[in-house]
This record gives C-alpha cells, sequence and structure tokens, in this order.
C-alpha cells in the first residue's frame, strides 16, 4: 500500500447526508425498542401459555393418581389395591373421561408398566421404549419439567409417587403453545414491518421539515462562495435569513454566527480594497509623474554628449551609464503604469486582432533581437484555414508575445531553439512558446506570474529582469478574458495561452 493510500484510509467510503442518519438513527432505535418488546412480550406469552399448561397439567396428574382406585374391587378404601382396567394394558388414567388429545400416562406398579397416549382421534396408542425411557428417566417428586418425546415434540410432564409406591407419570404437549407463540411473532413481525416502514416516511417528512432553516443557511453559504473575492470591490449583501438566527436553536447559532463572519469579511474586504485603491493611486500617480523628469534626464544625456567640445573620455562612459539606466527606468515605469491601468479596470481598445499576423511580426523581431537563438514559426500545415481573429487590443497582445519571446530568449541560453505556434482549438485560439531550454525550477513555477517574481534576486540588468513582464501577460491575457499556464519541463517549457474567438 503506498503512503497515500495510508494515509486516507476511507477516502473512497462516502459518508450519508445529516438528513439520512438522522432518519436511520430513528430507525435503529424504533427497531431496537420493537425488537425489545417483542421478546418481553413472546416470553411473557410463553410464560402464561406454559404456565396454564402446568395447571392443566396437575389437575391431570391428580386425576391419573386416583384412577386405579376406581378399578379395584369394591369401594376405594385406604387397603385398595389399585389394578388396571379389566382386559387392557391401558393406563388407568387415560380410559377416564375428560383427558385432553395428546395426554401421555406412564403408570407403574409391583413390576407392571402401563403406557400411552391419547392421538387426536383420542384412541388410546402405546408408547415406544424411546419416548417410554425419557419419561422413567424424570424424578417422581411432583415438579413439572420439559421434555422431548420422540417422535411426538416437546412435552410438560410431573411424575408422583401413590402411598402404596405406584408411579404415575403424567405429560401434555407444547404443540398449541408453539403454535401460538409462532402465530404470535408472525403477526409480531408483520406490525413492526409496518410500524417502521411509516416511522421511515414519517421521520423523513419530519427531518426534513426540520433542517430547512439548515438548507438556507447552506445555500446562503454557497451564494457567498460563489461571489468572487479575489480582486475589485467586494459588497457581500448575502445574509442569512432573520428567522434562521434564533440563538436558542443550533441552526440559528450556525446562522447568526455565518452572519457575523460575513460582516467581518465584509469590513476586512471593503479595507483591502480601500488599500489596494490608494497603492495603485500612488503607483499609476508616481509612474505618471516620474515619465517627464526621466525623459528630461534622457535629454541632457544625449545633450551632454554631443557637445562640440571633446569630452574626457570617463565623462562620456558616465554620460553613457545615465542614459542607460535612464532607458531602463523608463521601461520599468512604463511596466509599472500599464499593470496600475489594467487593476484599474481600465477599458481596452477592443477590435478584431490576427493572432497569426502578430506572431509572424513578433518572431521576426525576436530574430533581429536575438541572433544567437533559432527562432521558428509554425501555422499549421500549408493551405491549411488561418486561425480565427480574436477580440483585443492589438497593441496590448502585441506586447503579450514580444514578453514571452523576451522571456525565452533572456532566460535560455544561446542555441535554444524557441518555438511559436498559433491554432484554432474549439472555439478559442491558442498561442503556445515553446524553447528546448533548462526549464522553471518549481519554487518559481507556482509564483511565475506575480510581479517582482524572478528566479534571480539580483538587480541588475545583467544578472536578472525586473519581474514583471509575465506579470503584464497575465494581466494582459486575463483583461482579454482568457487563461495563460506555463509547463517548466526542462527541454520542453511551454507558456499557453487561450484566448476565446472574436
Amino acid at each position: 500500500m503506498t503512503e497515500a493510500g495510508r494515509s486516507a484510509p476511507g477516502r473512497g467510503r462516502r459518508r450519508w447526508p445529516l438528513r439520512r442518519r438522522l432518519v436511520a438513527v430513528v430507525l435503529a432505535l424504533l427497531a431496537a425498542v420493537a425488537a425489545a418488546m417483542g421478546v418481553v412480550s413472546t416470553l411473557a406469552l410463553r410464560s402464561t401459555l406454559i404456565g396454564q399448561i402446568d395447571q392443566r397439567l396437575t389437575a391431570a396428574s391428580q386425576r391419573a393418581e386416583r384412577a386405579p382406585e376406581r378399578f379395584a374391587d369394591g369401594e376405594p378404601d385406604g387397603d385398595a389395591t389399585p389394578t388396571a382396567p379389566p382386559g387392557t394394558d391401558v393406563p388407568p388414567a387415560l380410559v377416564m373421561p375428560g383427558q385432553d388429545v395428546g395426554t401421555v400416562n406412564v403408570y407403574r406398579m409391583d413390576g407392571l408398566t402401563l403406557s400411552g397416549y391419547l392421538d387426536d382421534d383420542g384412541v388410546s396408542q402405546e408408547l415406544t421404549d424411546d419416548q417410554l425411557d425419557v419419561l422413567l428417566g424424570l424424578t417422581p417428586d411432583g415438579t413439572t419439567a420439559t421434555v422431548a418425546l420422540p417422535g411426538l415434540g416437546d412435552y410438560r410432564a410431573v411424575a408422583t409417587t401413590g402411598d402404596l409406591g405406584d408411579l404415575s407419570i403424567t405429560a401434555l404437549p407444547l404443540a398449541d403453545v408453539t403454535a401460538t407463540v409462532d402465530t404470535f411473532l408472525v403477526v409480531e413481525l408483520a406490525v413492526v414491518v409496518i410500524a417502521l416502514g411509516v416511522g421511515a416516511w414519517l421521520a423523513t417528512v419530519l427531518v426534513r421539515r426540520e433542517l430547512r432553516p439548515l438548507d438556507r443557511v447552506a445555500a446562503t453559504a454557497t451564494r457567498v462562495a460563489q461571489i468572487p473575492l479575489s480582486r475589485g470591490e467586494v459588497e457581500l449583501a448575502e445574509r442569512v435569513p432573520a428567522q434562521d438566527t434564533d440563538p436558542g436553536t443550533e441552526v440559528g447559532q450556525v446562522g447568526a454566527a455565518l452572519n457575523q463572519l460575513l460582516g467581518h469579511v465584509e469590513s476586512a474586504l471593503t479595507a483591502r480594497h480601500a488599500s489596494e485603491t490608494q497603492v495603485r493611486s500612488f503607483v499609476a500617480d508616481a509612474s505618471h509623474e516620474l515619465r517627464t523628469p526621466l525623459a528630461s534626464i534622457r535629454g541632457y544625456a544625449e545633450l551632454v554628449q554631443r557637445l562640440p567640445d571633446d569630452l574626457p573620455e570617463d565623462a562620456l562612459r558616465a554620460m553613457g551609464r545615465v542614459e542607460s539606466e535612464a532607458r531602463r527606468m523608463t521601461a520599468l515605469v512604463e511596466d509599472m503604469l500599464l499593470l496600475a491601468r489594467l487593476d484599474a479596470g481600465r477599458d481596452l481598445d477592443l477590435t478584431e486582432v490576427d493572432l497569426a499576423g502578430l506572431a509572424v511580426d513578433a518572431v521576426a523581431d525576436a530574430h533581429v533581437a536575438g541572433p544567437d537563438h533559432v527562432w521558428t514559426l509554425d501555422l499549421g500545415t500549408e493551405g491549411a484555414e488561418p486561425p480565427a481573429p480574436v477580440l483585443g487590443d492589438e497593441h496590448r497582445l502585441r506586447q503579450v508575445l514580444l514578453n514571452l519571446l523576451s522571456n525565452a530568449r533572456v532566460h535560455t541560453p544561446p542555441g535554444t531553439e524557441v518555438v511559436v505556434s498559433v491554432r484554432d482549438e474549439g472555439d478559442q485560439v491558442v498561442l503556445r512558446v515553446r524553447d528546448d531550454g533548462p526549464g522553471i525550477p518549481e519554487p518559481l513555477l507556482s509564483r511565475l506570474f506575480l510581479r517582482f517574481a524572478r528566479g534571480d534576486q539580483s538587480r541588475n540588468r545583467a544578472a536578472g529582469s525586473t519581474g514583471l513582464g509575465l506579470a503584464i501577460v497575465h494581466a494582459v491575457v486575463t483583461a482579454h478574458g482568457g487563461t495563460i499556464e506555463a509547463d517548466g519541463t526542462p527541454g520542453a517549457t511551454t507558456f499557453t495561452v487561450h484566448l476565446p474567438h472574436a
């Protein structure tokens, strides 16, 4: 098993929603209560029925004990000797009136054993040896016990001993008790199933009704989650309704807490927007104000270099550096001013732009600026339809191409091949700039389009860049409703721009 598999043991098992779990808990409780009541009532019913059998068994045993006396010669008295009915081997108790069907009787006296039971027609049938052995194994102490007679089923039996030493065993069947209990269980089970079905329906209706406030709170949170909060002025007008913010209920506490949270978030976003607006205004104003003195510096530097009098070589070199740094600072100020305008949402000059034509011009300029690189333009097979135009600001889109190609030229060694391709893919035009250079390290790749993000922290032009080129690319593409992605794989570094068709 992989480490990821061990760290998330239950990832594939989806949990039930709260509504279903509550219904399941209610049904489980109902089932547990019904099962407990069923067990108790079944045991109570069986105990009552067996008690009634025991009462009948006691009466039948008493009749069986007196039966032999009724067949003795003369009137029964204390000296009468019990005998079996004349000419029969049936126990005396079974030929007496009043015995129930299924009654079993065993009579033993002076080595003579008479046994039998009454079948469904009331005819006495003789017991088998196995059945007789079970009954003779009872202790003749007058207590009732449950025995299983082979072929006949379960019986309640009692064994007693008379004054003359005669043994009398009487048993009554438990078949009626078992049938009654089984019928009761079937009826009870049917009632429980119906009750659980009705309970499930009622629980579902009631739980759904009680959880409606929670659904409304969740809907409010969902609507808030769909509001773009990353930039610009944000107004969080969504709030949980007052009816769902009652602090006396759990759902009301959640709703009130969510409203309080939304209030804090709105305040924080308002403060953030005000701060960002102030910073953007400062950057825009500063950039605008710096353009004039920078132009003056460049002009005076050029003027000094054109003076008719010969200047010392060191002075000329110093004026050259001043002019060079002034040009670099002017470019930086222009980039910062552009970003400030894009952040402020300035309208673009939208027209239909042929992105393939811009790619041709950009690659041609790259040949001049970076002759030590191999520049390739790929517009598809010959004779194929040219890519559809896009709706955008031609000047800004040209700047996107120039910045991407400049990035490839500056950050790859001489001899690197850079391929620029433009294709139609669905309802979009896709621009790709791929090079076979060293790639982009992961720490830089995650913050590649942030402002002033550079792989080299140095500030001089020879060692590093200002870190605004790709930020401008990202801002311009986003302003056009497109997306840009970067793949920093060594040998196949690719920037992919998606722009919608015009």
